[in-house]
Order: C-alpha cells, then structure tokens, then sequence
C-alpha cells in the first residue's frame, strides 16, 4: 500500500488518509451488529476468510466489505492476515474502522509478529486507530534499525498524542539518526495539533516550539512556525510579522497563510501597520490576504489602497472589495471605474457589479438618477449588469438620451435587466432605432431580454405582432430573436417568413430554421422543402436532414422522417446524406428503406453498402433476404458453407450442418435462435468469450468470416 511504501508523507497527506479512512467508517449500516441481514453477511465473509478454498482475490474482497460490516467476531479471522504478503493491507484495510479494544489488540500483537512493509502497515493502521494502549509497543520501535519503521513509529505515536506519547517523542527528537529525525518532528507537530484543538494551547506552543528549534527539514519548521503563531493567538501577532518581513519565500508564503488564520483585531491592527512598510511587490499580496480576515476593520484599509499606491495593490485592493465590501464603497469604486486606466476602471466596474446586498443597488440607483458626465455610462452599465429592477425608469429615460454612448449602455442596460414591462421599449427602439448607430445594439439587448422573460410564448406573441410594423431589416432581426427563443409561437411565425413571397424573408426563416434545436421543427421544414414557391427547397431539406441525424426520436419515427426525406428530394446528394443517417440509427425499418432506395439506379452502390452495414447490425432477417441480395449484386447466387466451428482457444464445436440449414443459399444465416449456445445446443467454453468462423464460397469464390458470440451472421462478398 502506499502509506507502507512512504511513511514520511506531510501531514496535509496524512489528514486525507485518515480522512478517507472516517468516510469509509461513516458508512457502516446503522445497528449492522444488531441487523439480522448484515449478521449473515459478516458470517458469509468471515467464512470465505477461514476457507483455504477461497481465492485471494475474493478474500481481498471480503476484506473490502468487512470494513463495513465487520465487527469483533471479524478480527479472528483478519488477524492472521497481517502477515500474509498479499493481504496483509487489505486485513488492515477491514481492521482500521472496526469498533472495540479486539481490533487494537490484534495490530497491537502484530507490531511483534510481522516486518518489514507489513509492520510498517501495522504500525499506520494503530496510528489510524489512536489506540493508547499501543504507546508502550511503539516507543521501543523508535529506536528500530529500518528507519522506516522508525518513522512509522512516530507518526503514529503523533497520532495518538497522549502525555506519554507525546514525552517519547520531545525525547527522541534530538538523538534519534537524521533518516528519521522529520518523522519525529512530525509526530511532534501532530502531538500539539491535539493538544491545541484540546484547549491546551500553552503546551502546545511549547512543543511546537522545540521542533522549531530542532535540526529538521524546513517543512517541518514551517508546520511548527505556524503551529506557534496559532497557539500564542494575540501573542503570535510578532512573530507572524517575523515572517512576513523574512526574505525567505517559504516562510512568506507561511506568514501569508497565517494571516488568513489567525483571528482577533490584534492581529488585524498589527497587519495593518505592517502593510505600509512592506516591499511594493509583497503589498499586493498582503492586500489580498487581509481581505480574506473577513474582519469589518479592514475595509477602511482596503479602500484607500484601492484609491492610491502602486497598480498592483490598487488592483488586489478592488478585487478584494467586490467580495467584502458594501454600500459604503460605492463612491470611490465610482472614482476608480472613470479613470483612464483600463485595467483600474475594468477592475472597479467589476468590484461594483459583485459588492453584494440590496443597499447597494439602492445606491447606484439613488446616484443613476442624477449622476453626469463620465460616471453616467457606468452606473448605466453596473445597474445593467447587477440587473437593477428598480432602475428601468432611469434607464428607459437614458435610452433616449442625445449621447450616443449614454443610448447604447443604457439599451444594453434594459436588454440585461429589463421586465416584461421594458419589452416594448426595446422593441419599439429595435424596430425604429432612434439613430442608425443605434440598430445594432438595440437588437442585441431586444435579444438578450427576450432569451431572459419567464414568459416566452407571450414574449413571442409581441414579437410577431411587431413584425408586420417593422422594415426589413428589423423584421429579419425579429426572426433570428424567434429562433433563439424557440416555441410553438415562434416557429409559426417563422414558418409563415419562410412561406412568404419575400426571398429576403424566406432566407432568413430558413437559415434560423436550420439552427433549430428541436424537432418540432420538422413538419415546417419539409413543408418548405415541398413548396415549390421556396427558393429555399435544398437548405430546408438539409435542415431537416439535420434533425433526423442529431436529435433523438424513437426508431419508426426516424425511419419514417428519412423515408419522407428521400421522397422530398430532388438531388442524390440530399439522399446521400439520408442514407447516412439510415447507417448511423441501424433498425429493420432502416434496413428496409435502403433496400427500396437502392431501386434507384444512381443510388444503388451506396444503398447497397449502407443495405449490407445495417444487415450486419440487425440481421438478415429483419429484410427478405433475397431483395437484399438482388441490390447487392445482379443474378443468381450460389453460397456453400465449407465449414462453421464455435469455440474459444482448443475447445471448439463442429456446427457446420446448423449454419448450412440456416443459410438456404444467401449470405444471411439466421440460426434457430438469437443466441448461439442455444443455436448449437451447447457451449463449448463456459465462461469464455467464443467466436464463430465460418469459411464459404459464393460463386466459386473462398471467403472466411469470425463473428462474435451472438452476433448478426452477414457474409461478406468474397
């Protein structure tokens, strides 16, 4: 197993391994001991572990599951295992979330039975356990020959962190060889961890501190330094700043850390005050850091580095403010969002659009009604995008507005925010834009509010009805926002553009119908595909096409709309691609369709491909076998079946004589039954997947086929 390979992972290793280990625990079935159905099942997996006739891959398994139904009666049975090479983890695997002092006891007895990876998977699994008792038993093993057992050891000692464990580890820090001396540290810092989260964070500073003071890897330093600042809480504030001033980028990054950590307004006046002095390139960051506190005194910080300093806190410091702030940052982040700046005013227009709460839209809206110049288009563009119910009156008034930009954010503006009560101002300013710069973006906001409204079909209705209104170009505009929206309202307005006498119309109704994502719109499209008033025949009917290929509909439904699409066509290359989605959806129905699609004389080499594809997916039977055979080749056909056996490796069936009456001279064999154990009257290979080979002649000429277990038996031409 992994944790007996590597015993000296970090700790954030360790947390998840154990954190696994409590899910796995979690499920065990409430009152399994008392339930009658797990009772069985724990004696049915028991029993497979005592029987030396149960593989070790199916005892692996009943470990597996005795995670969670296991119980005391279990561990006689997984006991002995901890010494067995191949099952050794999987025993401990059962014995880790199993309740009561048996389990202990048995890793306990094993830690002076068993080596090597095995001990050293014992000795993790008593670590998993926290078992107390164990302390005595695991203190010699610091001392071990294999420092990986020594390692172990500590760990686990670490683990447990009970007083004695905890002394045994303070002891050995400083004599244990180095190859083991991190494990130690790290025991030591899982002992303080316990004895922080007890409530004794005094003697947890304490030990953290002598593994700081140790000779031990960096990491194990840095786990001990922040262990410190944590346990000393106010008091740790200086030595939080020591590493936020250290030139050593590990310790900065721990110092960075903390901060999100350690609570208390000490802590926050403190880094606070260091924020000033800190190196320009280290600012930004501390800036971020600090908004993560999710402490209200920072926020007074946060804005005046959002107002001034160095591009990059000024950048950390707009970006923490969208998350943290509140109304009250409104009109700085309104300074920021008109500088020239586009990095700074992005950055600032986005802080606005997230500060979160309902006082903040009453601001912007309070500041829309009145605000000029520069900060108009913004607070126009922030109440579009927060989507400010309350500020359509000030932004249906700024439509009209004789600034082309103030008109085109504010329209934009209406399209995000808009209510049903806005959609005919927007469809009025689409349909008679009040300057010509105007058309395009009131267009896209008509259509991002149509997309938007709860009520799609009457959104629909007021759209059709302005269509007959509105010039050509707004009315071609009409019908793509139809064809985005989709419903039955719009696709009869759209069917009826695309029946229309105006190519302008029916080239844009057909090109949205050829979007359409739903085959609702079928019947339409083919309808046009008939009209012989459409210019449009060929898009309609590849649009339909396109139906058929990519959306799902029962098999007699497809076949039926690849039969009226053949029919609709005036071009082979329409029925191509129809008989494509014939070969991608294989059904009898599909197969009998190519077969009369072959009748044509330009189609009948693909017909008869695709005729020979599908007839090996869904078998020769599906079709009268000899129309298959007619379109596949002209005159008479002589097939002789030399010899059929069905078998896997040396163990075969001759079945020559079932396959030679099942064929009746044509390459389609369909035998007594769908199955061919059942064909042949018996399975050659239990258990083994079988083939069919079959060598043939037809017309004098040798073919040879194989076809797996079960399938469909279609003769290739040799």
């Amino acid at each position: 197993m992994y944790l007996e390979n590597h015993p000296m992972r970090t700790l954030r290793y360790f947390a998840l391994f154990f954190a696994l280990t409590a899910v796995l625990a979690t499920a065990r079935p409430a009152h399994a001991d008392d339930s009658d159905a797990a009772a069985r099942r724990r004696a049915e997996l028991v029993a497979a572990l005592l029987s030396d006739a149960t593989p070790d891959a199916q005892k692996a398994m009943a470990c597996k599951h005795l995670a969670i139904y296991g119980d005391a009666e279990a561990v006689p049975a997984l006991a002995p295992l901890l010494a067995d090479e191949r099952l050794a983890s999987w025993a401990r695997i059962a014995l880790e979330p199993i309740p009561g002092p048996e389990a202990d006891a048995a890793l306990r007895d094993a830690v002076g039975t068993v080596q090597g990876r095995r001990l050293i998977g014992v000795i993790n699994s008593i670590g998993v356990r926290r078992d107390a008792q164990a302390v005595d038993v695991l203190v010699p093993r610091l001392d071990d020959a294999d420092a990986e057992v020594a390692s172990a050891a500590a760990v686990a000692l670490g683990r447990i962190g009970t007083g004695p464990a905890t002394a045994a580890l303070e002891q050995a820090l400083g004599r244990v060889p180095a190859a083991v001396r991190s494990a130690v540290a790290e025991g030591c810092v899982l002992s303080a961890e316990g004895l922080l989260a007890d409530g004794k964070a005094a003697e947890a500073a304490k030990l953290y501190e002598v593994v700081r003071q140790a000779d031990v890897p960096k990491q194990r330093v840095i786990e001990a330094t922040r262990g410190v600042i944590l346990a000393r809480q106010a008091d740790g504030v200086p030595l939080l700043i020591e590493q936020l001033e250290s030139e050593d980028r590990a310790m900065f990054a721990l110092g960075l850390q903390t901060v999100r950590e350690l609570p208390g307004p000490e802590a926050t006046e403190a880094l606070l005050a260091a924020l000033e002095p800190a190196p320009a390139d280290r600012r930004s960051l501390l800036v971020a850091a600090l908004a993560d506190r999710d402490d209200p005194a920072v926020l007074p910080a946060m804005l005046e580095a959002a107002r001034r300093g160095a591009k990059p806190v000024r950048l950390a410091a707009l970006g923490a403010l969208g998350g943290m702030g509140d109304a009250s940052c409104v009109p700085i982040l309104l300074e920021v969002a008109v500088e020239d700046d586009d990095d700074m005013a992005g950055a600032a227009r986005t802080a606005l659009e997230q500060l979160p709460g309902e006082d903040v839209d009453a601001a912007l809206t309070a500041r829309l009604g009145t605000a000029k110049g520069a900060a108009r288009p913004v607070l126009i563009e922030v109440a579009g995008r927060r989507r400010i119910a309350a500020a359509g009156p000030a932004l249906r008034k700024a439509a009209d507005d004789s600034d082309p930009a103030v008109r085109a954010a504010a329209l934009t503006a209406l399209g995000a925010a808009a209510g049903p009560g806005d959609l005919a101002v927007l469809i009025s300013r689409a349909v008679n834009p009040k300057e010509g710069d105007d058309e395009e973006t009131a267009a896209a906001a008509l259509k991002a509010a149509a997309i938007r409204m709860p009520d799609r079909e009457a959104t629909a209705t007021q759209l059709t009805a302005a269509i007959s209104k509105a010039p050509l170009p707004a009315q071609v505009t009409i019908l793509d926002i139809l064809g985005e929206m989709g419903g039955p309202r719009a696709l009869a307005t759209i069917r009826a553009a695309a029946l229309s006498p105006s190519a302008e119309l029916q080239d844009a109704a057909t090109r949205v119908l050829g979007n359409w994502m739903g085959v609702d719109a079928a019947p339409v499209l083919l309808e046009v595909a008939r009209s012989p008033d459409s210019r449009f025949q060929v898009r309609a009917l590849r649009g339909y096409i396109r139906l058929v290929r990519q959306f799902n509909v029962p098999d007699p439904q497809r076949a039926a709309m690849c039969r009226a699409a053949l029919a609709a066509a005036t071009r082979d290359q329409e029925r191509a691609l129809v008989l494509e989605v014939m070969q991608r959806y294989p059904s009898p129905e599909m197969l009998q369709l190519a077969v009369e699609a072959g009748k044509t004389p330009s189609l009948r080499e693909e017909a008869s491909r695709v005729a020979l594809a599908l007839a090996g997916k869904v078998g020769g039977g599906a079709i009268d076998a000899q129309a298959l055979v007619d379109l596949v080749r002209q005159g008479p056909l002589k097939l002789e079946i030399v010899e059929a056996r069905y078998g896997a490796g040396d163990r075969y069936l001759d079945v020559t004589d079932v396959v030679r009456g099942s064929a009746r001279g044509l390459p389609f064999v369909q035998l007594p039954s769908a199955h061919y154990n059942t064909a042949f009257g018996d399975d050659p290979a239990p258990g083994v997947a079988k083939t069919l080979t079959v060598r043939y002649t037809i017309d004098g000429k040798v073919g040879e086929a194989t076809f797996r277990e079960d399938a469909a038996i279609v003769l290739p031409m040799p």
